[in-house]
């Protein structure tokens, strides 16, 4: 379906719109509605309604079931999401259908199963002196913060808006969401799965639009929003820190990320060579948790970046950059990266492709060595398909290298020492440590970052935690 905003259980169309393009090959493929501020405050309204009427009085056992059914209403029409998510994001359909589809399914069910069986805490307290008994009861009990903005970025457009929409929904919270302006599609087939489940009208709201001084900004300063969580880049996340502050708004944010990879030498270079592989240029390395600083211990050095070289230069099928503008920044680092000196052992251009594509935002995966520590390309994060390979001596220079950086989500650690694996990891300043692997998830586990990557955490409790408000009741006995 076409993208529309989804208020209060009706799809509204609206008069601004912009154009959709494909990143395949840059035609416009359908038109996008830009929500006012009228539009945006209609949706937070018909949230605030849905908690003071039927959604405010549902049990967790009625909201999970919701859950599950959403989950259910997604699974009927996997193709449709899958080829949706596709056309707006250019990237590998097995990728979509065995990644991006069927985590937005598993986080619905996971939140319905986490929310249901989830225990409160009673404690019996003793006051001495008290009349009476000299007893109460202490115990806990969740509320929901209340209408919940929810910002998702167009990189994993589904998984990551029901990473958060679920938990918010599970916790009882109204929302009201606004995903990229890049990729609005499955958004919307969200939201038709939504109304088709049932939940009570302005449960759920979605709005389409730009960010600054647009739908973004508007959700994101109104004053009867109560939370907001927010995936997308460290400076977006510092607007929204500004625009949430006036009203002392609680926060989730997962930002950007500069992601090491320490690779040492008693690693299996063939597993460390793949597993770079994925974690640099999977979904074109736009991906937060992808891997753009590669610190090789020297004995195996130059092997590592022949391999790693080699592999990038063989890679096909893979997609484009999700924008024009997106292509000519990453392309621009490309520059830098010559400029600063480094050597290009892979890559460093535009494909040829010989058909549409080459009218698309395609660039090729790179792999970069030489630059100092300092440099811009090896500091700042490009969000594209590109590695730095860098050498190290020691453990210890190892760690170094790999918290010298403003960012802090995520790393990789490739080793065949048990030892080493577990001396190094908690050292690493980043949320989450991979051990000879990459993106490797349990939605149990915490996600998030430390530094510019973030604040707080998400993921099973976690999120819950967040998306709802512990109050204690004292009864005396």
């Amino acid at each position: 379906m076409k993208p529309a905003h989804y208020v209060n259980g009706v799809f509204a169309p609206t008069e601004a719109t912009f154009p959709l393009l494909s990143p395949v090959d840059g035609s416009q493929v359908g038109v996008v509605p830009e929500a006012s501020r009228d539009v945006v405050d209609a949706a937070v309204r018909a949230a605030r309604a849905a908690l003071d009427g039927p959604w405010g009085r549902t049990s967790v056992e009625e909201r999970c079931a919701f859950l599950r059914r959403i989950a259910d209403g997604i699974e009927a029409r996997f193709d449709e999401f899958v080829a949706a998510e596709v056309a707006d994001t250019g990237k590998p359909r097995d990728l979509a259908a065995t990644v991006d589809i069927p985590r937005a399914i598993g986080n619905f069910r996971a939140y319905a199963d986490l929310a249901y069986g989830r225990p409160e805490r009673a404690y019996p307290t003793t006051v001495p002196g008290w009349s009476g008994s000299g007893q109460a009861l202490n115990y806990t009990v969740r509320r929901p913060l209340g209408v919940v903005a929810i910002i998702s970025p167009w990189n994993l457009p589904l998984l990551l808006l029901t990473w958060k929409v679920a938990p918010a929904l599970a916790a009882g919270n109204a929302v009201v969401a606004k995903p990229s302006e890049e990729t609005p599609s499955t958004a919307t087939l969200l939201a038709e799965v939504i109304g088709e489940a049932g939940l009570p009208d302005g449960a759920f709201n979605l709005v389409h639009g730009h960010g600054a001084g647009a739908a973004g900004e508007h959700l994101t300063s109104h004053p009867g929003v109560d939370a907001i969580a927010f995936t997308g880049a460290s400076a977006t996340g510092a607007a929204i820190m500004r625009n949430a502050a006036e009203h002392v708004t609680p926060l989730s944010f997962e930002l950007g990320g500069k992601n090491p990879a320490l690779v040492f030498a008693d690693a299996d270079l063939a597993e460390a060579v793949e597993g770079t592989v994925r974690s640099s240029f999977t979904h074109s390395g736009q991906i937060c948790l992808c891997t753009e600083r590669v610190y090789v211990q020297r004995p195996v050095f130059d092997e590592f970046v022949r391999a790693l070289a080699e592999r990038a230069r063989a890679l096909t099928g893979y997609g484009p950059m999700i924008s024009a503008e997106h292509r000519d920044k990453v392309l621009s680092y490309y520059r830098l990266a010559v400029e600063e000196g480094a050597t290009v052992q892979a890559g460093g251009g535009v494909p040829t492709f010989g058909d549409a594509r080459d009218s698309g935002f395609y660039v090729e995966p790179t792999v970069l060595t030489g630059l100092p520590q300092s440099a811009r390309t090896v500091r700042e994060e490009i969000f594209g398909p590109v590695c730095h390979v860098a050498p190290f001596d020691d453990e210890d220079e190892a760690i170094r290298l790999a918290n010298d950086s403003p960012y802090g989500l995520a790393a990789t650690v490739w080793t065949t020492d048990l030892s080493r694996a577990h001396r190094v990891a908690p050292r690493v300043e980043a949320g989450i440590v991979w051990v000879n692997c990459w993106n490797l998830r349990d939605l149990r586990t915490p996600f998030g970052g430390v530094k510019a990557s973030g604040i707080g955490r998400e993921g099973g409790e976690y999120s819950l935690d967040f998306f709802s408000e512990p109050v204690n009741v004292c009864v005396k006995i």
